[in-house]
C-alpha cells in the first residue's frame, strides 16, 4: 500500500500516468541504446538519474519498462540494480519486485482495474499482459467498495 501511495501522489502532482512524462518531469534521462536481451535499466551517476531503454522494444513494451525504471529510481533511488547483481550477493528480489508494483499501480489505475474486475486473474493478466502475480498484487490494494448485493 506505501507504493500504491506514492504513485497516486506523483499522479496527482503532475496529473498524468505517463511514465516518459513523468520522467521528463523529475528530471530523469532517458537514453534508447542497444541492449541485447535486457529490456532496461536505471542508474544514478553524478547525481544524475538516468533510464536506459533497449532501442529494440515495442512502444508497449517500453512504456512498461520505463514505468519499472522509473520505480527503482523513485523507490531505491541510490541503489544500482546492475551493479548489486554483478558484484555482490546482496539480494535485489525485493527491489525488482517493488518497482513491479510501482510500474503496476502506475500504469493501471484503481478505475482501470475495475474494467475487468468480472473476469479472472488469468483473464485479467492476458488482457493486461501482466503475471498473475501482479494481478493478485494490484486487486489486493483496490480500495474496498461497498457490495450493494450484500
Amino acid at each position: 500500500m506505501r507504493i500504491k501511495k506514492i504513485v497516486d501522489a506523483i499522479c496527482n502532482k503532475y496529473q498524468t500516468r505517463n511514465p516518459f512524462e513523468i520522467a521528463k518531469d523529475e528530471k530523469f534521462v532517458i537514453s534508447e541504446e542497444p541492449l541485447g536481451s535486457i529490456h532496461g535499466y536505471y542508474n544514478k551517476a553524478f547525481r544524475q538519474k538516468m533510464i536506459h531503454l533497449n532501442q529494440d522494444l515495442d512502444d508497449e513494451e517500453r512504456r512498461r519498462t520505463c514505468a519499472h525504471e522509473l520505480g527503482h529510481g523513485i523507490l531505491h533511488p541510490e541503489s544500482n540494480t546492475p551493479f548489486l547483481r554483478a558484484n555482490t550477493l546482496f539480494p535485489i528480489g525485493r527491489y525488482e519486485r517493488e518497482a513491479d508494483y510501482f510500474a503496476v499501480d502506475l500504469l493501471y489505475s484503481d478505475d482501470d482495474v475495475m474494467e475487468f474486475i468480472q473476469y479472472s486473474i488469468p483473464e485479467i493478466a492476458s488482457c493486461l499482459h501482466l503475471s498473475p502475480q501482479l494481478v493478485e498484487y494490484r486487486l489486493s490494494i483496490m480500495p474496498k467498495r461497498k457490495s450493494y448485493y450484500a
